[in-house]
Order: C-alpha cells, then structure tokens, then sequence
C-alpha cells in the first residue's frame, strides 16, 4: 500500500464519522474534522464529560489516540503516577462510544496494516529474506535425576 492510499483511507475513515454532507464535503477532512467537533459539543451539552481511562501499549497507537482527542479539542493527560501506557480523558461516553473510539481502531488498524508492510518490506530487503515467526518445537525431555 501506498502512502497516498493511507492517506485516502484516513480521509473516508474521518468522513464516516462525521455523517452527513455531500459527497464533495465528505472529502474534505477540515469540514469533516469541524462536523465531529460540532458533534462533540452537542454531546456535551446531552451528557455531562466523565473521566474515562485508556491503555493503549504502542508508542504508535498512544501518538494517534493523542492527535485525534486534540485534533477534536479534547485534552489527554496523565497523572504523574500513571503509566505512560495510560490516557486520561474528560469526555461524554456517547462521543467516545459512538465516534472517537471507533474512528481510532479503524484508523490505527490501517496505520498498523501500513507500517507493518514498510518493516517487513525492509527487513526482507536489507537484513534477510524470510521473516516468519521462529519455529515451534517440542520441548527437550528432561533427565530423571
């Protein structure tokens, strides 16, 4: 895959989230960006934001959880204790039920899909050519004693 399929496939991620508008407005991410923004905000105003906690493992996932909270207004953050692994939010459930999370295993699933075929594409031309996991083999016997 391409990087200028990602990016296409990013765009129609975003759009579906959005909803509504022309075919020409679902194209474009700025408008897209603002109508989920517009939708946060009614959300807001149904149900009131609940601290809500994350665990995302990969540096790549928690930088693209991250950039979509902020991308929408919201504020991630961390308590000085907590994991690095950890995010915080103050957001109303619906939002992130219906639109943020959602959108964010969609988009990390294409991300992940993309860079996994750049390493692999890497190794396979600069270290060597096989890249299958290690074998599975039976473990050795052990020697009464």
């Amino acid at each position: 895959m391409q990087e200028a399929e990602v990016r296409e496939k990013l765009r129609k991620v975003e759009a579906l989230f959005a909803r509504g508008g022309t075919e020409g407005e679902r194209v474009a991410a700025a408008a897209a960006a603002e109508r989920i923004r517009a939708r946060l905000k009614a959300e807001d105003r149904r149900q009131p934001p609940v601290e809500m906690q994350f665990s995302l493992k990969d540096r790549w996932s928690r930088q693209l959880f991250v950039a979509l909270c902020r991308r929408y207004g919201l504020k991630p953050y961390r308590y000085k204790r907590q994991r690095t692994t950890t995010i915080m939010l103050r957001v109303p459930e619906n939002f992130v039920n219906e639109i943020l999370w959602p959108e964010f295993q969609k988009i990390n699933h294409i991300l992940t899909d993309y860079l996994s075929g750049i390493t692999q594409r890497l190794i396979r031309d600069e270290i060597f050519a096989e890249t299958d996991e290690a074998e599975a083999i039976e473990e050795p016997r052990q020697l009464a004693g």
